[in-house]
């Protein structure tokens, strides 16, 4: 282990830059070279030179409607602000594969970044997933004793349940 020093991207920063697109986890090229200090373009270069190591499922050019739908969602400020350019967005696997042709220390200190953040992401999909199951168990399991409450406040409170008042009635005199 070399003692140099690391930089240090708060997971607040990457979970900012991750979206859904196509049901995919995924983040821009315009955020990825943001963390990775370098120019868009010189990502993008560098993907295009190694392409065959990024398939679809690794990597995707946004259509005219996600470009829209990113803007409107204050993701990137504009169309313009690509000056023409087709955005990409990496999957997980992308990502992961960007740490095989941007060698810098500070592209791989990012990428472990990036990868410890899909792993949270993933832990607390399972931890959701978990505690949902738990509610909707409780829930069958009290629908009963529920059932049960709602039915007798529905006969308290319906028209036809109309009781007597109980005490002495005074008489006129």
């Amino acid at each position: 282990m070399t003692s140099r020093k690391l930089i240090s991207i708060p997971e607040e920063i990457i979970l900012k830059r991750i979206f859904l697109l196509r049901g995919e986890k995924v983040i821009l090229d315009i955020h990825l070279a943001e963390l990775y200090g370098v120019e868009t373009r010189t990502l993008k270069q560098a993907v295009r030179r190694n392409i065959e190591r990024f398939p679809d499922d690794f990597i995707f050019e946004l259509t005219g409607d996600e470009v829209d739908q990113m803007v409107s969602q204050n993701v990137i400020p504009s169309k313009s602000h690509f000056g023409g350019a087709v955005p990409f967005a990496f999957t997980e696997t992308g990502v992961a594969m960007l740490s095989s042709i941007l060698k810098s220390p500070r592209a791989i200190e990012t990428n472990i970044a990036i990868m410890r953040t899909f792993v949270a992401i993933r832990k607390l999909a399972l931890n959701y997933r978990d505690i949902l199951k738990r509610i909707e168990e409780i829930e069958r399991s009290n629908e009963i004793k529920f059932t049960s409450i709602f039915q007798a406040l529905k006969f308290l409170m319906s028209p036809e349940n109309k009781r007597q008042p109980i005490g002495f009635k005074q008489r006129k005199q």
